[in-house]
Parts: structure tokens; sequence; C-alpha cells
């Protein structure tokens, strides 16, 4: 009564995502790719993956990265609102029902020692978890680790994103060896971040990786909304 929760969307009181802005949220325009879950004309591979497949066996994201999704991610990452990450777990979870994608073991994308060390936290760790525990599904939090310290992915280019995260991630072999693994980060734009991280499981042994996000930046002309 003292101190009720806000919306991570609009800031409304008394839950921590209300049903106004779940209601309000854009879903991804179908058809995308069937590798990368980028909207086009056709599920058939896009040209991009075409030039250079990723090593994800597919990437889907919930919604479009806009309003109201933006402010409660956004809120999650520098709020640490574990009630906010458990409820956009739970679209999640039903998300993953729809796909009927089936996974060994979570896994978030981590952050590098010394943003952890900054923040405290990794925000995807709020969401990746709850969705583990909702479907029973195994979770290994360092499975994947951040080898070295890149600069944040926000402002650069398609290339130089890809650029930065080249070798970015080291995996461990025994947690994830022959396994099939969900990838799980907050939001994708290029997706270089994914294929990078998705690359180092495959390398340490992983079977399989399915790469899923909360939200996926799309562009309108030379925009990303």
């Amino acid at each position: 009564m003292l101190f009720p929760p806000s919306c991570g969307g609009c800031g409304k009181l008394g839950s921590r995502w209300c049903e106004d802005c779940q209601k309000n949220l854009t879903r991804i325009p179908l058809p995308v790719c069937e590798l990368c879950g980028l909207p086009q004309d056709t599920t058939a591979i896009c040209h991009e993956c075409q030039t250079a497949r990723p090593a994800f066996f597919a990437l889907r994201s919930c919604v479009v990265y806009k309003e109201p999704i933006r402010p409660a991610l956004l809120k999650l990452k520098y709020h640490q609102d574990m009630g906010l990450g458990e409820a956009l777990a739970w679209d999640l979870a039903v998300y993953l029902d729809e796909l009927n994608w089936h996974a060994d073991v979570v896994v978030p994308v981590p952050l590098s020692e010394q943003r952890l060390l900054e923040r405290g936290y990794n925000q995807v760790d709020m969401i990746a978890h709850p969705v583990a525990r909702l479907l029973g599904w195994s979770y290994h939090g360092k499975a994947l680790r951040r080898s070295r310290h890149t600069k944040a992915q926000v402002g650069l280019h398609g290339s130089e994103r890809r650029k930065n995260v080249i070798g970015a991630f080291t995996a461990e072999h025994r947690l994830i060896s022959g396994k099939t693994i969900l990838l799980v980060d907050d939001i994708a734009t290029t997706g270089a971040t994914l294929r990078s991280a998705s690359a180092s499981l495959l390398d340490a042994g992983a079977g399989k990786v399915l790469a899923l996000t909360v939200a996926r930046a799309l562009k309108t002309g030379e925009h990303i909304f």
C-alpha cells in the first residue's frame, strides 16, 4: 500500500506490466525470414542470411521495439525491476509455446565483467531465468561469458556491430555439450551479438542454438523504431 508497483510501460500504479500495455504491444509482422526472423515478403531465407548464414538455427522476437515495450526494457535495464522481468517472462513463455520450440538449456546473453560490476546485475538474467522456471527447462547463467569487454552496440552501424562482437564470447563445454540451447537477449537490432554468441556455443559443442529476444528493432526508411 505504501509503495505500489508501477507499470514498466506507462507508469500507471497497481501492476508491473498493466493490461493496457500488454494489449498495445506490436507483434512482428509476418512473414519473416526463416533464419533471422526479419519481416519480408516470404518465409524464404533472406539475402543477408544467404550471404552470411547465422550460427543460430533460428532467431525470433516477440514484439517490435517501440512503446510500450521500449520504456519497460529500459526500466528493467537501469532500475533492476525483478517483478517486471518475471512479467515479461510470462509473455515470452507464451510466445515459445506458439513457436513450438523446445530446448534443453536456457542461457542469457552475458554482460562483460566490467559492465556487470558497474551495473550490479544482468537485466537479461531477470527475464531468462523466470522463462526457464516457467517451462521447467534447465538454466545455466554462466554457460556463456564475455571473454572481452566490448563497446556498447547503441549507435553503431551493422558492420561496426558485427566487428565489435567478433570473438567476444566463450562457452562452457561441460554445460552445453550436445544440447539444444535457448539463447535469450532483451533486444535484437542487427542480430550481431546473437550471431557471435551462437557461434561460440556451437564451437563449444552445443547441438543447436535457438535465439529469442523480447523485442526487435525494425527499420523504417533510415530510422529504427
